[in-house]
């Protein structure tokens, strides 16, 4: 009897689409055009682009003139040889800080390496090309990821716009722009995305881990955000794909953990360091969470509003017309279509819930804008108005519906007070221009699509271009703006390099700052110091010393006074004697070394005078103190002490100095107001308001320089000084306590004599090795802490991304069998008779 067998059920294989080369890269190109062409004409019309007579105002407002560029600045000079200090060690910023974890918070983007090739005096110039090319590069990014999510048949030209739509958002143009590392999340979100469809799709084993370590090392703290954005992108699109059984969607689950923690292993040698500076560093401000309004939530989806504490959702109305079309738009598979849109929603409302809140921004709320992962929010919206398009162009029926969720936005907007005059006339313009292209790319000939290229091109140049130059004046008006490059740092810089004579003696650039980072701005190895990882033990120990700082102890002052001159081995310092005036050179008689010698003596402890610190720290009495009406005596110089001061104080008939102190926010130094002159109106200092609580120090000057002779004799008879160790010669007989002129931050190890190395003593917040007899040098060395369980962690991850490279070829010439399917149809045999 014949064999009868069912025949094979014929494999349908899904469709897919690639987009031809050509295309993609034009769209890239578009997307990076428009990107340029709107931040650049918006900064052009506010006047602050730094480049001759494009600038009328200054572009270096808050940290970005205070912090960054002068960062940017200390990068320049290592890439030309000319830093104090090394990758680990800043001996040029509050008398010796850790460097590495400052490196990878602020400079340790690959687009940070583009200082080098400008002039050191216009490194905000480059700062700001770094930043629109920060900003092209992420158009770019999301323009290539959105065809891999979902190919598009026609029409791909629309990915250029949507990826500029990204670029351009609200997040980008009004917080982002002067916070240029952030912008390497913007970047990174579309490149995590296409990690997770590489691990999807079985792809890229080796890159991947590598894209995910670059993103980390880039800005790891927007690097987290995206992380967790593109690990919902990458849960929904195994949601949605009916192709990919469980088995499956597990596997891919898998690949892209295995990716991800290489990728994050690899960065773990920058990690581990940032990470423990964080702990050892001055507690910032603390903020207690509060939801925004949710007529401020609505608003900042619209064209011409800024805000410095709500997300900044602005899109462009092309994009967020489609993306609000998607939940009706019937071409679209209705899971696809509701899982797209709940996700969006979901990740919108999680911004107003606390649990949800501090998740994103790894459980600690943010010391300024509490809205940092809004570019999350923005990827996904425009992932969505992608998806959207790709089943074909709206019809009325969703263009309706998508128009009206807008009209709805833009009702409950009108609540809110951050609404301009420009808001919604370019939301109504925006609106037209982008129902007008999507209608005219319907009819899919040449001439209508391009009218629509031009319609939604530039609308979306349009509306981010007013939103960034309108965000620009706003920022100018509400925030400390800090001047460019210009004589008055050119005169001071030349001061400091004529004075300079490291490691015999410090330079300090001055207690009248131009920045809170002069020290890395103008030269020199000052007191100053402004990071978020301030360290704290430099905090308390310049505060007990009659510091002052600002932004909450986070931003350290230099300290213009003798004593702590000689403490710390200052022997020249600029001075400025009043604001606008000309800088001048003054320098010490003497110095001591940077590594002195103290006697064998019970354990100090400050107390909570800081001229009496002084003398402690110093190891003589050099001080009368006296109250304000009291007065020093003839010949002594006076120094005021009232740290919450906030106002004005004016010796006799002299100038008034500015005073700004006031906790917790800030705290105002000794000011130095020269030789008393004895009783008499001249000597008497008025403060304005009056504070009762402000004190005197009488500084006896033979007294300072008999105890500096002293520290001189005593000290270390040959100092050197590398990147990151400190050696010493002592005197023969030397005993008790090695004291460096160094704050004792986390990471110092001693040795005496060569012996074995231990971690290093602390003395009055300074870095001590003790002594016994016959101690003829001591050596410290300064490694981060993190650095070596972040290297062996990193090396492990490197062992692991070895071993993918090398099985993926195996499993190419060895393939495992595939598993039997139980769905699938089996052939049969009829049985014999």
């Amino acid at each position: 009897m014949p064999t009868l067998e069912a025949a094979p059920a014929p494999t349908v294989a899904p469709v897919r689409i690639a987009p031809a080369r050509r295309p993609r890269t034009r769209a890239a190109a578009l997307s990076a055009l428009i990107t340029l062409v709107a931040v650049c004409g918006a900064d052009a019309v506010a006047g602050v682009i730094p480049l001759g007579f494009l600038q009328r105002h200054t572009r270096s407002i808050n940290d970005l003139g205070n912090q960054f560029i002068p960062f940017h600045e200390h990068l320049w000079d290592l890439l030309h040889g000319r830093a104090q200090g090394g990758l680990l060690l800043n001996w040029q910023s509050g008398y010796g800080t850790s460097f590495l974890p400052d490196l990878g918070t602020y400079l340790s983007s690959p687009f940070a390496l583009l200082v080098g090739v400008f002039p050191r005096d216009r490194i905000d110039l480059a700062v700001y090309v770094i930043t629109v090319l920060k900003m092209a590069a992420a158009a770019v990014a999301m323009t290539v990821l959105l065809p891999m999510l979902r190919p598009a048949a026609r029409h791909g030209w629309v990915a250029g716009v949507l990826g500029a739509a990204y670029a351009l958002c609200g997040w980008s143009v009004l917080e982002s722009t002067y916070n240029p590392m952030w912008l390497d999340g913007l970047i990174a979100f579309p490149l995590l995305c296409l990690v997770g469809q590489w691990a999807r799709t079985g792809r890229r084993p080796v890159l991947g881990p590598l894209v995910v370590a670059l993103a980390w090392v880039a800005n790891f703290y927007t690097a987290y955000m995206a992380t967790i954005g593109a690990g919902l992108v990458l849960l929904l699109l195994l949601y949605v794909d009916r192709d990919t059984d469980g088995r499956g969607r597990v596997r891919a689950v898998l690949r892209a953990t295995r990716s991800f923690t290489i990728g994050i292993g690899l960065s773990a040698p920058l990690l581990f360091t940032i990470y423990l500076g964080t702990k050892h560093a001055h507690p910032g401000w603390v903020r207690e969470f509060a939801p925004v309004s949710w007529p401020d939530y609505l608003a900042r989806t619209l064209p011409g509003t800024y805000s410095f504490s709500s997300p900044a959702v602005f899109l462009g109305t092309g994009a967020l017309l489609l993306a609000c079309a998607l939940a009706f738009h019937r071409a679209v598979p209705r899971r696809e279509r509701y899982a797209w849109t709940g996700l969006t929603l979901a990740v919108a409302l999680s911004f107003q819930w606390k649990p949800t809140h501090l998740a994103w921004h790894a459980f600690v709320t943010p010391n300024g804008s509490p809205y940092r992962q809004t570019f999350v929010l923005c990827g996904l919206l425009v992932i969505a108005a992608w998806i959207c398009l790709s089943y074909g162009i709206p019809g009325r029926r969703a263009l309706l519906g998508g128009g009206g969720v807008l009209a709805l936005i833009a009702l409950g907007a009108a609540f809110s007070e951050l609404i301009s005059a420009w808001t919604y006339p370019l939301f109504a313009l925006g609106l037209v221009a982008a129902g007008c292209g999507l209608l005219l790319m319907r009819r899919g000939r040449r001439g209508p699509a391009i009218a629509a290229l031009v319609l939604l091109a530039g609308a979306q140049i349009a509306q981010a271009g007013v939103t960034a130059a309108y965000g620009d004046q706003q920022r100018a008006a509400r925030m400390d703006g800090y001047p460019t490059w210009g004589p008055e740092h050119t005169a001071r810089s030349a001061l400091e390099a004529e004075a300079s004579g490291w490691p015999a003696h410090r330079t300090d650039p001055g207690q009248r700052q131009i920045t809170n980072n002069d020290p890395l701005l103008l030269g020199g190895e000052g007191g100053a110091y402004y990071s978020s990882l301030t360290p704290e033990v430099l905090n308390r120990t310049m505060t007990a010393l009659g510091g002052g700082w600002t932004s909450r102890g986070r931003a350290l002052q230099s300290l213009d006074n003798p004593v702590t001159d000689a403490i710390f081995s200052v022997g020249a310092r600029v001075r400025v004697a009043q604001k606008g005036g000309d800088p001048s050179l003054v320098r010490a008689a003497a110095t001591p070394p940077l590594v002195t010698v103290r006697p064998p003596a019970p354990q100090p402890a400050y107390g909570g005078n800081p001229f009496r610190n002084q003398e402690l720290l110093l190891g003589a009495r050099v001080y009368t103190t006296r109250t304000l009406a009291q007065g020093c005596p003839a010949g002594t110089e006076i120094f005021l002490w009232a740290p919450e001061h906030f106002g004005s104080a004016r010796l006799g008939d002299g100038p008034p100095v500015e005073m700004r102190g006031g906790a917790p926010s800030r705290r105002a130094p000794l000011i130095p107001f020269g030789t008393s002159a004895g009783p008499g109106r001249a000597s008497h200092i008025t403060l304005t308001p009056a504070d009762r609580d402000a004190e005197l120090g009488c500084l006896d000057r033979a007294a300072l320089n008999r105890a500096v002779e002293r520290l001189r004799t005593t000290g270390a008879t040959k100092v050197s000084v590398s990147d990151s160790s400190v050696r010493a010669e002592l005197p023969a007989g030397a005993g008790g306590t090695a004291v460096f002129a160094m704050p004792r931050i986390a990471g110092w190890t001693c040795r005496v004599n060569g012996a074995g190395a231990a971690p290093a003593a602390d003395y009055l917040g300074l870095v001590a090795v003790p002594l016994t007899g016959g101690a003829h040098t001591v050596e410290c060395d300064f490694r981060p802490p993190g650095l070596r369980s972040g290297s062996l962690a990193g090396g492990a991850a490197l062992l692991a991304l070895a071993a993918v490279a090398a099985w993926a070829p195996l499993r190419r010439r060895f393939p495992t069998p595939p598993l039997p399917d139980p769905l699938r149809r089996r052939r049969w045999t009829a049985p014999s008779p």
